[in-house]
């Protein structure tokens, strides 16, 4: 009788004890903090209309606005074709090839290429570059010296985030 005894007040007691010590922690768990991650581009919801696109892309190389002919004369070769995406890469390769384009040259981009970087995600973009986006790039201008600042432009002028606002 003594043994069952203390087997009822050991087995209560053990029991509290084994529910009691399996608890799991949740408040801290390696030291990582949860983070709302978002696309860079999520809070441009609006595409630019054919008039704004081309505006803004010549006021962005030019520095100036664009006249009111050369602006119609645009608008009707980009109504009047198809593939709308050809048709910006085009009229971008135009404005890259004049002469009166306010562009930093080749050894201005390789003196200081985070600064160049930077300046142009300010100027197309509206914001700064993320560290990602700072590293690849630096890394591809580094990796071959014939991209010039025209090439970065163009890509980023041709990019789905500079068609949105």
């Amino acid at each position: 009788m003594k043994f069952t005894t203390k087997l009822y007040w050991i087995l209560p007691l053990l029991l509290v004890s084994v529910l009691s010590s399996c608890k799991k922690e949740t408040d801290f768990i390696y030291g990582v903090t949860d983070v709302d991650i978002q696309k860079p581009d999520a809070n441009k919801p609006n595409v630019k209309s054919t008039f704004t696109f081309i505006s803004i892309a010549y006021s962005d190389l030019f520095g100036t606005t664009i006249s009111q002919s050369q602006l119609v004369e645009l608008q009707t070769a980009y109504a009047g074709f198809g593939d709308q995406r050809l048709i910006e890469q085009l009229i971008i390769k135009n404005f890259l090839n004049d002469s009166g384009i306010d562009i930093p040259t080749q050894s201005e981009m390789n003196t200081n290429v985070e600064q160049f970087i930077k300046d142009s995600y300010v100027k197309f973009f509206n914001r700064l570059p993320n560290e990602f986006e700072l590293w690849h790039i630096e890394n591809e201008i580094a990796g071959d010296n014939t991209i010039t600042p025209e090439h970065i432009y163009f890509a980023m002028m041709t990019s789905n985030e500079y068609r949105y606002y």
